[in-house]
């Protein structure tokens, strides 16, 4: 890997590891619809003009179902549903959940054709990605709320539908200007819903420092830092951000806003980890038997 690579890559495990803390400290104060609504239309405002001048968006426009699919399925239903889940469980349970997300991608995978088959070490991993989850939520529920888990499950399943779709159906088409468009289809959805749940008093200076935050640096800038780090190591090597994210999360909840990381959550964390990297590294092709006559 490059030194801009490496750079790009250590940048990008921060940035996408950082959101579960401020997200925790925006719904404090506002709706969680309210925050979809403000992270989206900020970073739409930024990289909206961005898609308009530099790529051809007739071409994406061709495309608006699967952009609609993939707004809601990215963001348009994860992220209400992330901000209601921390509403009731801490940033670090929320971030450690979400590392199962490479393991339903691969069920999702299997499940529609996206590969010949599993080994036997895919299918060992997912046993193993299993047992994690388990680990994270099983010693958990007492102090959690089961709706939120609940809600968790849809963020990682949306996490994992949502590339999948990406790779499959909007192949070909700029990243920015899919995110420009699907971020500015979920901040019309929401804004209706974000003037009826709107603060009665202003939030606190902290709320709001965590929403810019969230719009301009988790969102903008690491959609357009995201593109170039997959131009520089390749999108499967990028997509190893996904198992440091997690741990970010977790060691932020705990040094910032002193949640407690319990021992069976960080077994269960390794867990997740080990059977992603079994259940998604890939399988060797069989070798070809020649035809007999």
């Amino acid at each position: 890997m490059t030194r801009r690579g490496l750079i790009l890559f250590g940048v990008m495990s921060v940035i996408w590891g950082i959101p579960y803390l401020f997200i925790r400290v925006a719904v404090a104060e506002i709706s969680p619809a309210t925050l979809v609504f403000a992270r989206t239309m900020i970073a739409a405002v930024i990289l909206l003009p961005i898609a308009l001048t530099r790529t051809d968006y007739r071409a994406v426009l061709a495309r608006w179902r699967w952009i609609v699919a993939f707004a809601v399925a990215e963001v348009g239903i994860p992220w209400v549903m992330l901000g209601s889940a921390e509403q009731h469980i801490s940033s670090s349970l929320a971030g450690l959940l979400v590392a199962g997300v490479p393991l339903v991608a691969t069920v999702i995978a299997v499940g529609t054709g996206g590969r010949d088959r599993v080994g036997p070490a895919g299918v060992v991993g997912l046993l193993i990605g299993i047992v994690g989850v388990a680990a994270i939520v099983g010693l958990n529920l007492g102090l959690s709320n089961v709706a939120a888990i609940a809600g968790m499950s849809l963020v990682v399943i949306g996490y994992a539908v949502g590339p999948t779709i990406l790779g499959r159906r909007l192949a070909g088409l700029s990243p920015v200007a899919v995110m420009a468009f699907a971020l500015s289809l979920c901040a019309l959805v929401y804004a209706p819903i974000a003037f009826v749940q709107r603060p009665a008093v202003m939030p606190s200076p902290d709320v709001l420092g965590a929403v810019a935050v969230l719009g301009v640096v988790c969102t903008a800038a690491a959609f357009v830092l995201f593109t170039e780090l997959i131009k520089e190591i390749g999108p499967v090597r990028s997509t190893v951000i996904t198992y440091l994210n997690p741990a970010v999360a977790a060691v932020l909840g705990v040094a910032v806003l002193n949640e407690t990381l319990t021992a069976p959550m960080g077994l269960g964390f390794g867990l997740v980890i080990l059977g992603s990297v079994l259940a998604t590294r890939p399988t060797r092709p069989a070798t070809a038997t020649p035809e007999t006559a």
